[in-house]
């Protein structure tokens, strides 16, 4: 039995082979001949391949900045980090985070066949993750990891993945120019939130993707270019203000401390080179196979793909949105230290990746204004909102992460707290949850994507 679950946890916990068995499905389902099943199935599974690689290669050249940030100002605290928290997570809660993850799968995929939300949540990372983060707070309020835990664990992610993606497909449709596909991360409670805020503060008409270069700048406006040298800057400042003696003894095996910082500059940028190039295979190939299932199984169901798949919507809003979400979280830490409060040190994969998201939402609502409120907001949100998660989460609470993105955070905090008045009150407030969400749906008119098409 623990074989069986273990091979479903790696199966749905691996992007890749979830997706690729999606588009098998999917291609399957339209009947086509069995060598483009082939093909869109191996495309499929190699492109995720190439993103989740773009994305490892994007946080192994953050690795270090956050190293050099933590020893230029001299802090120590709590990171939020999802990847960390839920390594120590699951060593206590692994097969109750693994059963609650099927049930949620199920939970959203008869959520989008019954409901007005027609969204499969497709990024198994994530739906481990917040797996993971039910398990730990039902158990925490004193339920036992039996039957009961696992469905309403199951009831609440999955209801939780379905409509989290409806949120921010009015934003989507704007960044893509179409409904093809959904956001299928944890941050979209920020990302929708950072839309807004560009929609009612910013101005539309000025992108950060119009931004001019003088002609004899022209070449940065090639994104390779311009990262690398962006990148370079921050880099080699933080290496001078570290010093040598620190980085070539901690993080770069005596290499010079200043052609270190430039190479992982370099690196910084492949990295997002190579999710660019996955981003494009993807939808090259996932789209098409995802109309068999939108056709035969779940009707107009869009596919929730992972955050970079916006990255080529606004590259310069990624990089604006980065740097506003990080400096937002600096000086947060800053007020923390004079608050005496626990300190939350700015996680720098947390804020690249949410907040550059939350710069490309705000953004394509509000140009460069809604870039940098949006993604100010959003920073707020994940750098003060896990001072209220750690009371929530038993024993975690006493670990050295803890969850980083909105999406674990605000749903966290509310369920922990109704877990506070009892297990009633927690399972009401769960089934409560679903009701809700059901009935919200009969009420629109048509498909969610079609009523929400002018917010």
């Amino acid at each position: 039995m623990q074989a069986i679950i273990n091979f479903i946890v790696s199966i749905v916990s691996t992007p890749a082979i979830l997706v690729g068995l999606i588009a098998m499905l999917g291609l399957a389902l339209q009947k086509k001949p069995f060598t483009k099943t082939l093909e869109g199935t191996i495309k499929t599974f190699v492109g995720f391949l190439v993103l989740v690689g773009g994305s490892t290669i994007l946080q192994g050249a953050l690795a270090p900045f956050a190293s050099m940030f933590k020893f230029a100002l001299h802090v120590q605290g709590v990171v939020p980090s999802n990847e960390a928290v839920v390594a120590i997570a699951l060593q206590q809660y692994g097969t109750t985070t693994a059963l609650i993850m099927f049930v949620g799968m199920i939970v959203n995929i008869l959520l989008a066949r019954l409901t007005k939300f027609k969204y499969i949540f497709l990024t198994g990372q994530a739906m481990l993750y917040v797996s993971c983060l039910t398990a730990v707070i039902l158990i925490s309020t004193g339920m036992k990891a039996g039957a009961t835990t696992i469905i309403l664990g199951g009831l609440f992610e999955g209801t939780l993945l379905t409509v989290t993606p409806a949120l921010c497909q009015p934003f989507m449709r704007k960044i893509t120019g179409g409904d093809a596909v959904a956001m299928g991360h944890t941050g979209n409670i920020g990302y929708a939130t950072a839309g807004l805020m560009g929609k009612w503060f910013g101005n539309v008409k000025k992108s950060t993707e119009d931004i001019k270069f003088p002609k004899g700048l022209s070449f940065l406006r090639d994104s390779t270019v311009s990262i690398t040298l962006v990148m370079a800057i921050v880099y080699i400042a933080l290496a001078l203000i570290s010093g040598p003696s620190f980085i070539e003894t901690k993080l770069s095996s005596g290499t010079n401390y200043l052609v270190y910082a430039l190479t992982q500059a370099g690196t910084f940028a492949a990295g997002f080179y190579v999710v660019l190039a996955g981003v494009r295979m993807i939808l090259g190939e996932i789209v098409p196979a995802f109309q068999g299932i939108a056709t035969k199984l779940v009707p107009n169901a869009k596919p929730a793909l992972d955050v970079p798949i916006i990255f080529p919507y606004g590259q310069n809003a990624l990089l604006i949105g980065f740097f506003v979400s990080f400096i937002v979280g600096t000086f947060s830490m800053f007020a923390m230290i004079a608050m005496g409060t626990t300190v939350i040190i700015p996680g720098v994969v947390g804020h690249f990746f949410c907040g550059g998201a939350a710069g490309i939402y705000g953004n394509a609502t509000g140009g460069r204004r809604g870039a940098v409120i949006g993604s100010a907001v959003n920073s707020l949100l994940i750098s003060w909102l896990p001072l209220l998660i750690l009371p929530v989460l038993g024993g975690l609470k006493l670990a050295t992460s803890t969850f980083a993105d909105t999406d674990y955070l605000i749903p966290g905090i509310l369920l922990g707290k109704l877990g506070g008045f009892g297990q009633v009150a927690v399972t009401t407030g769960i089934i409560a949850f679903v009701v809700i969400v059901v009935i919200w749906s009969f009420f629109l008119k048509g498909d969610q994507s079609k009523e929400t098409k002018k917010a």
